[in-house]
């Protein structure tokens, strides 16, 4: 995937790795007594990003209106400009944060000599279940899902930037897989729709029936990779 640069610049690492984890670093939290209006501007960017979203999250795409970002984050809605055009380039930063410290994670174990495919795919459920799943970043996904049909220039995003770069990796994964007998046939490396299926499954499920029957969400990957690799002279992932 392509990191492209917004307004006021990337995000700098620390404040990066606080992201994946669903927060500011230490070094990004503004001092006791400081408005948000006079923190560093890469704070204060993180600090709208934050903002934005808590308001995602809870009107979604097309009620979320950037005077609320710009309350939540305490700050003037001018100041949203200087780093964002407008509430598609932040909506499209937020999905771009929450998911590339992922792939890139799973790109460069792919990489490694010494882990093997069934591995990085358990390395993948991991840390989608930890990072997204288990925070708030779900609520971007069930967002694309149920909004992505009537804004089709957010699902042409997350499919050009997050899907396309997925589903090579898993497919790559899945090659790998087969040729040392770990899958019992080829048909994830065919569709590798099948490898990432349960975890759409989750985030559905999350927000629909969590209240009414919560989904073990660790037992289900489990069960999956098994199944994607039964047969295949009894190693399992």
């Amino acid at each position: 995937m392509s990191e492209r640069k917004r307004q006021g610049g990337r995000t700098p690492a620390s404040v990066t790795a606080g992201r994946e984890r669903g927060r500011l670093p230490a070094a990004a939290q503004p001092a006791a007594g400081v408005s948000a209006r006079t923190r560093p501007a890469e704070a204060r960017r993180q600090a709208i990003l934050e903002a934005a979203l808590t308001v995602f999250a809870a009107r979604g795409y097309e009620a979320a209106r950037l005077d609320d970002v710009a309350a939540e984050a305490g700050v003037a809605k001018g100041t949203l400009y200087l780093y964002f055009k407008d509430k598609q380039a932040l909506f499209e930063e937020l999905v771009l944060g929450a998911l590339t410290p992922i792939m890139d994670r799973i790109s460069a174990a792919r990489l490694s000599p010494d882990i093997e495919p069934l591995d990085v795919v358990a390395m993948f459920f991991a840390l989608f279940q930890s990072e997204v799943l288990a925070t708030r970043r779900k609520h971007l996904l069930r967002l694309i899902i149920a909004e992505g049909p009537r804004f089709p220039a957010i699902a042409e995003f997350y499919y050009r930037e997050v899907v396309v770069r997925g589903l090579a990796l898993m497919r790559d994964v899945a090659n790998a897989a087969v040729a040392r007998g770990q899958f019992a046939s080829d048909a994830a490396a065919r569709f590798p729709q099948l490898i990432v299926a349960p975890l759409l499954l989750a985030v559905i499920w999350d927000g629909l029936f969590a209240e009414i029957e919560p989904l073990d969400v660790a037992g289900l990957l489990g069960a999956h990779r098994e199944l994607i690799s039964a047969g295949a002279g009894g190693q399992q992932p």
